[in-house]
C-alpha cells in the first residue's frame, strides 16, 4: 500500500498558519489516488478495526504529551526546554510524534474524512512548533557546548568510545531505526565533551523528526541563522575580515608581512577548528538528509570561506617586488598545507567554489613567485653600474644576490613545489656538468642565478685598470658567495661538489693575481746566486728590488680582502715564495756590501721587513704601517711572518 512521504515537502512550503490547509490537501490528494484500492476493503474488516484502534490510541497518547508541553496551554510563562528538563520524556515526545505520523498515514489512506485526521494534523502542528522552539533553544543557549573545538573533540572521542545509549542505558533507536548513538566512555572524556556530544545528539533527534514530518525548511532556517552567526563571529575574533585591494596595496612591506603572518595563523585555526567543527556538526545533525546537510553547510560556511581567501587573492595581484616573494611563498605554503582539509570540508557541489578558489589561488601564487624570480634574474643581467668597488672588495650586487638566495633557501621545500621540474634540465646542463646525481629544480634554479651573477661580475671586473686587482675582485666576490652558501641551506641545496667547484675558481683567481701583481718583484732579483758578479751589479739588483717592492706595496695598500681566511692564505702564499727567495739573495750579497757607505739607502728592506709589510696588506679600515727603510729596525713578527719563519 502506498503511503504519503512527508519528507519530500518542498523547501518553499507555506508558513505555519497555512500548514493545516496544505497538509490536509496533500492527504486528500493522496486519498483520491488510492480510492480504487480502499474501495475494495470492507469497512469492518477485523484487521482494519484493530489497526484503527491502535492508531487512535497513538493519537490520544500524542495528544496527552503534546498538550502537556504546548507552550500556549502551559501555565508557565517562561519557556521551559523539554530536552533540558527531562531527556527521557523528550525521547517519549519524539516517539509520540513518530507514532502520530503513522496514524496520519493510516487515516489518510483508510478514513480520509475521519475527525481524528483533523485532530492529528492540529497536534502535528503544535508538535512541530514545539520542536522548532526546542531546536532554537538548544542552538542559541548551548553555544558554549557547540563551539567548533568542543565539536571536534567530541567527534574524535565518540569514534573511539564504546557504544552505549545517551544516558548510559542500552542503545536507543533515535532515527528511523538506523542510528545508534555512541556515547563518550565514562572516565575517558571530560564532562564538557560529554555535554557537547549529548547536545549534538539532541539536535539530530529533533532534526530527524522535523525533516521526517515535512518541516525541513523550518529546521534549516533556524540552523542557518544561528550557526552562520557562530561562523561570522569566529572569523571576526580571529581577525579575518574582507580587505580591499587599495587597503592592501597601501601597506608598507613590514605591515604586509605582519598581516600575512597573522592571516596564516588565523586561517589555520579557522580551517582546522572553525570550519571543520561546523562541518562535523552539520554532518551529524543532518546525517539522514544529504540534501539538507549540503544546503545548511553551504549557507553557513560559504560566505566565510570566500572571505577567508580574500587576502591572499589580493596579495597575489599586487605589484611585485623582490621582497614580496617571501610573503607569497608563505601564503603558498600555508594554503598548500590546508588544501586537503579545505577540499574535504568544502566538498559539496554547492560550496565547491571555495575549494576551487583555493586551488586557483595556489596557481596564481606560483605564477607570481616564478615571475619575481625571472625579474630578479633579469635585474642581475641588466645591472649597468659602472662604479668599481674600492680595493676590489665585495660588490653590493654580490651581497644582495647572495643574501637573497640564502633567504630563499629557507623555503626550499615550498620552492620545489613551485618551480617547474621542466626548468631543471637547462640549469643542470649549464652548471652541474660534472655532477652525476639528479639535480632538483630548486638546485638548478639557484645555481643558474649564481651563474648569471658570476657572468655579471666578470664584466664588472673589466672596469678595473689593474689586471691584478680584477683577479682579486673576482676572488673576493666568489669567496663571499661561498661563505653565504656554507652558512645557509644553500649548502644542502647546491651540494659540496658545487661549492668545491667555486673554491677552485677562487684558487685560480688568487694565483693569477699573485702572478700578475708580484711577478715584477721576483724579476728584479737574479734567478741564481753568482759569486762573480760585481758590487755595482749587486747594488743595481737591490735598487730595482727596492723600487719594485715599494711600488707594488704602495699600490696594494688600498686593496682589500674582506674574508680573513682568504686574506691570510694570499699573504702566506706570497710570503712563502718571496721571503725565502729574497732572504737567500740578501744574506749572500750583504757580505759583499758590508763595507759600503749609506747601506741603509742601498738596502731598504730586510727579510723580516718584507714579511711584516706583507702582513699590512688587504685590511679594511686599518692604518698601514710605514715602510721600514733600515734592516736594523724591524717590526714585530706578524702572523704571516710567523707562518714562513
Amino acid at each position: 500500500m502506498a503511503i504519503l512521504d512527508m519528507s519530500k515537502r518542498e523547501p518553499s512550503s507555506p508558513s505555519t498558519p497555512q500548514r493545516a490547509k496544505k497538509s490536509l490537501f496533500s492527504f486528500a490528494k493522496t486519498t483520491s489516488s488510492l480510492s480504487s484500492f480502499s474501495s475494495h476493503i470492507p469497512p469492518h474488516e477485523p484487521s482494519l478495526t484493530f489497526s484503527r484502534s491502535i492508531m487512535e490510541e497513538h493519537i490520544d497518547n500524542a495528544s496527552t504529551i503534546i498538550k502537556k508541553w504546548d507552550h500556549k496551554e502551559s501555565s508557565h510563562e517562561k519557556f521551559t526546554s523539554l530536552f533540558q528538563e527531562d531527556r527521557k520524556e523528550a525521547k517519549a515526545y519524539i516517539q509520540c510524534v513518530k507514532d502520530l505520523k503513522k496514524a496520519m498515514h493510516f487515516f489518510v489512506t483508510q478514513h480520509s474524512t475521519c475527525n481524528k485526521l483533523v485532530l492529528a494534523q492540529n497536534l502535528m502542528q503544535k508538535a512541530m512548533k514545539r520542536l522548532e522552539n526546542e531546536f532554537y533553544q538548544i542552538l542559541s543557549t548551548k553555544k558554549q557546548h557547540l563551539d567548533p573545538e568542543s565539536i571536534s573533540k567530541s567527534s574524535r572521542s565518540s569514534h573511539t568510545s564504546r557504544s552505549t545509549s545517551v544516558d548510559s542505558e542500552e542503545s536507543t533507536d533515535l532515527g528511523n531505526g538506523s542510528s545508534t548513538i555512541q556515547q563518550n566512555g565514562a572516565g575517558s572524556n571530560s564532562e564538557a565533551e560529554h555535554i557537547s556530544f549529548l547536545t549534538m545528539c539532541d539536535l539530530k533527534m529533533i532534526a530527524d523528526c522535523m525533516i521526517g514530518c515535512g518541516y525541513a525548511k523550518e529546521c534549516w532556517k533556524i540552523y542557518r541563522i544561528i550557526r552562520k552567526s557562530v561562523v561570522d563571529e569566529g572569523l571576526y575574533r580571529l581577525g579575518i575580515e574582507s580587505r580591499s585591494s587599495a587597503y592592501v596595496n597601501a601597506m608598507r612591506p613590514n605591515d604586509l608581512e605582519h598581516q600575512v603572518k597573522h592571516w596564516i595563523d588565523s586561517t589555520k585555526m579557522a580551517v582546522k577548528t572553525l570550519f571543520y567543527g561546523e562541518r562535523l556538526l552539520c554532518d551529524h545533525v543532518f546525517s539522514n538528509s544529504k540534501t539538507i546537510n549540503e544546503t545548511c553547510f553551504s549557507d553557513v560556511a560559504k560566505e566565510g570561506g570566500i572571505v577567508l581567501l580574500k587576502l591572499p587573492e589580493i596579495v597575489a595581484k599586487t605589484k611585485k617586488s623582490d621582497e614580496k616573494i617571501f610573503v607569497l611563498i608563505d601564503l603558498h605554503e600555508a594554503i598548500a598545507e590546508l588544501l586537503p582539509q579545505i577540499e574535504s570540508i568544502f566538498s559539496f557541489d554547492s560550496i565547491s567554489s571555495v575549494k576551487l578558489q583555493a586551488i586557483s589561488l595556489l596557481n596564481k601564487l606560483k605564477i607570481s613567485v616564478l615571475n619575481i624570480l625571472s625579474d630578479f634574474e633579469l635585474s642581475i643581467q641588466r645591472n649597468s653600474s659602472k662604479t668599481t668597488v674600492s680595493g676590489g672588495g665585495v660588490h653590493p650586487l654580490t651581497i644582495s644576490v647572495s643574501d637573497y638566495l640564502a633567504s630563499l633557501a629557507s623555503y626550499s621545500g615550498v620552492l620545489s613545489d613551485i618551480i617547474s621540474e621542466s626548468t631543471s634540465t637547462k640549469f643542470s646542463e649549464t652548471y652541474f656538468e660534472s655532477q652525476t646525481s639528479e639535480i632538483s629544480s630548486v638546485s638548478g634554479k639557484m645555481a643558474w642565478i649564481v651563474l648569471v651573477l658570476l657572468c655579471k661580475l666578470d664584466s664588472k671586473a673589466e672596469l678595473y685598470n689593474d689586471i691584478a686587482l680584477s683577479y682579486l675582485f673576482l676572488a673576493n666576490n666568489i669567496q663571499f658567495i661561498i661563505e653565504r652558501v656554507r652558512g645557509s641551506n644553500l649548502s644542502i641545496i647546491l651540494g659540496e661538489e658545487w661549492i668545491l667547484n667555486l673554491e677552485r675558481k677562487v684558487k685560480l683567481y688568487t694565483t693569477k693575481y699573485e702572478n700578475v701583481a708580484w711577478n715584477k718583484v721576483f724579476m728584479c732579483l737574479p734567478q741564481s746566486l753568482d759569486p762573480a758578479i760585481s758590487s755595482d751589479t749587486i747594488k743595481e739588483y737591490f735598487k730595482r728590488f727596492n723600487e719594485s717592492f715599494e711600488a707594488t706595496y704602495q699600490r696594494q695598500k688600498s686593496w682589500v680582502v674582506p674574508d680573513g681566511t682568504l686574506r691570510d692564505e694570499i699573504k702566506v702564499s706570497i710570503a712563502r715564495k718571496l721571503v725565502p727567495f729574497y732572504r737567500d739573495f740578501y744574506e749572500y750579497y750583504m757580505v759583499v756590501l758590508s763595507g759600503e757607505k749609506d747601506l741603509e739607502v742601498l738596502v731598504k728592506f730586510s727579510p723580516d721587513n718584507i714579511g711584516n709589510c706583507l702582513s699590512d696588506l688587504f685590511h679594511e679600515n686599518v692604518r698601514s704601517r710605514s715602510l721600514i727603510l733600515s734592516s736594523s729596525t724591524s717590526l714585530p713578527n706578524s702572523c704571516v711572518w710567523q707562518c714562513i719563519s
